[in-house]
């Protein structure tokens, strides 16, 4: 004799099991949305209205600056080459946007040209 009855009452601790699972994963995404970065071009904004000049910022500040001059570069390969990002200050440490962030990479005493 088969019992068909007991795989009906295991339905609804599985489908608890399942939203329980899900919403674990929902709680977790959001946590992690939260907690990412956030620049405001070369600052790091820190709990709401602070900013802060950070290494992470000021990379990805290089990295969009280097796109507008027409480099192919991400932010990630930025912060992750240092020699990357010293031939991109080379290149174009000259613009006064740069001129803290790449102070290190120029030989010409970073020199204002405007």
């Amino acid at each position: 004799m088969i019992y068909r009855a007991q795989a009906l009452d295991n339905r609804p601790l599985t489908w608890g099991l399942m939203a329980g699972i899900g919403l674990a994963f929902l709680l977790a995404s959001t946590l992690s949305a939260q907690a990412k970065i956030k620049c405001d071009g070369r600052f790091q904004i820190v709990k709401g209205n602070g900013k802060i000049s950070t290494p992470y910022c000021e990379d990805n500040y290089l990295a969009a600056i280097a796109r507008s001059y027409g480099r192919k570069v991400s932010n990630r390969a930025i912060r992750q080459n240092p020699n990357l990002k010293a031939d991109v200050c080379r290149q174009i440490g000259h613009d006064h946007r740069l001129t803290d962030i790449c102070s290190g990479f120029r030989s010409d005493g970073n020199r204002r040209t405007f």
